[in-house]
Formats: C-alpha cells, sequence, structure tokens
C-alpha cells in the first residue's frame, strides 16, 4: 500500500486525481494531509477542517471488474469500514445516514465523497474521500458536526485511527471484488439511520412529507414508505431527510 502524506494541500480527491490522470496509480493508494483548503463533500459542499486536528484522506480504487449496476456496494463498504473502524475506539451512537454520512450521537462524525471514473459505461476507477472528525472540538455554524474527541472526551492519535479504517477497508473490498453484496447491503441496512421510524422528508420543490425508511435498492436509492403503503425510490438529488 502506498501512502502519500501532505502537509496542506486543495483537496486530496483533486491531488489524487489528477495523480492518476499524469501516472499509473497502484490499487489501494492512500492520500492524506494535514489541512484542505478546498476540501468537497456531497452535492458540492465544503468540507471545513482545523490544520492538524482531524483525518483527511482518498483513496484509489481499481473497480474494472465492478459492474455499473453495481456501483453503490462500493460506497456501502466505504460506510461499513468507517463505522466499524469507529466502533474499534468505542464511538458511541453510530448510524450510517444514506448514502455515506457517518453519525455519532445524531451528529455527523465523517463524510464520505466518491468520484467513479466511467469509460465507454464501463467503471473504471474511484477516488474516495473521507474527512472523519478526530479531535476538533469547535465548529463553527456547524451545530450538528462532532468528533471522535467531542464524544469521548479522549484525544486519538490520527494515524492510528488511519491504519484502523485502513485495515477495515481491505476487508470490505474484498467483499466488493467478491461480489458478496448482500453481505454488505445488510450490515449497511442493519445501520441505517431512521430505518422503520417516522422520518420527515423535503423534495426538490421545497414540499414536506413523511415515510418510513425501507432501506436501499441495488442502485442505492433509498427506499421509502409513504402513504397507502407505496414504496418509492429517491436519487439524492431528489430528497432530503431532515429527521
Amino acid at each position: 500500500m502506498r501512502i502519500i502524506k501532505l502537509n496542506a494541500i486543495d483537496s486530496t480527491n483533486s491531488f489524487l486525481r489528477q495523480l492518476s490522470a499524469e501516472e499509473s496509480v497502484d490499487d489501494f493508494t492512500v492520500v492524506v494531509a494535514n489541512y484542505q483548503t478546498d476540501g468537497r463533500g456531497q452535492m458540492g459542499t465544503q468540507w471545513q477542517s482545523q490544520n492538524e486536528k482531524n483525518l483527511m484522506f482518498s483513496v484509489f480504487k481499481d473497480i474494472k471488474g465492478l459492474d455499473v449496476r453495481s456501483h453503490f456496494s462500493l460506497s456501502m463498504a466505504v460506510s461499513i469500514a468507517v463505522f466499524e473502524a469507529l466502533k474499534v475506539f468505542q464511538i458511541n451512537s453510530l448510524k450510517i445516514k444514506w448514502p455515506n454520512d457517518i453519525l455519532s450521537e445524531q451528529k455527523k462524525i465523517c463524510g464520505i465523497l466518491i468520484e467513479n471514473v466511467i469509460k465507454q459505461n464501463k467503471l473504471q476507477s474511484s477516488i474516495i474521500g473521507v474527512g472523519l472528525n478526530v479531535n476538533q472540538t469547535h465548529f463553527n455554524d456547524l451545530p450538528n458536526a462532532t468528533s471522535m474527541r467531542s464524544v469521548s472526551g479522549e484525544k486519538f492519535d490520527r494515524e492510528y485511527v488511519l491504519q484502523e479504517i485502513l485495515k477495515q477497508l481491505t476487508y470490505y473490498f474484498s467483499l466488493v471484488n467478491s461480489k458478496s453484496y448482500h453481505i454488505l447491503k445488510n450490515a449497511y441496512e442493519t445501520n441505517l439511520f431512521r430505518k422503520d421510524k417516522p422520518s420527515t422528508f423535503k423534495d426538490t420543490n421545497g414540499n414536506l412529507f413523511s415515510g418510513y425508511i425501507k432501506g436501499v435498492s441495488s442502485s442505492g436509492h433509498l427506499k421509502v414508505l409513504v402513504e397507502d403503503g407505496i414504496i418509492k425510490l429517491f436519487e439524492l438529488k431528489d430528497v432530503q431527510l431532515l429527521f
């Protein structure tokens, strides 16, 4: 496993994407930075982090053997890997918020950004960015953010945390490679935030509606039981879970 350590960079995902465009990158190459000037999250959001307080890294994954229709298995694998790593450090009340945020005590402790490279309708590679709040305790204008230290009261060695996550990723990537999607889906749905609980959602028009999260489809759509016993499928851009 090749690990590239940087002091500061705009974005580890951007760095790794540029590197893979310029040269052949080995599977499971990791780029980790102490600080990001332009960290990115889902749907174009920014990832804020204090210098040398948190864990920000990206992983290059060769996914040539993965069917496009099964791309969400990668997202599930990464989510579960981070989830299980945090359990090792005894971080409590963990849940996975669809599609791949990790919550502790109903606050966001980790964000994951997956960017796939597709050529001629075939998956080629994936750049997986992980932003984990480790030792930061103050989050400006982010009331729903938390960290490992905030939850536990302990200070953590970021290198040790990184190694545990990479260990878990190795195992869960092996399940993707062996096409053990049912194992991933079961683990993911078992720990899905608000599953089978009455929840409120907002659609793209700003309309609110109620429903029950029942799980995810094989393609990663959120399955929501709405009125009249109908299960609807939603993409990330179509719906927002308000709680």
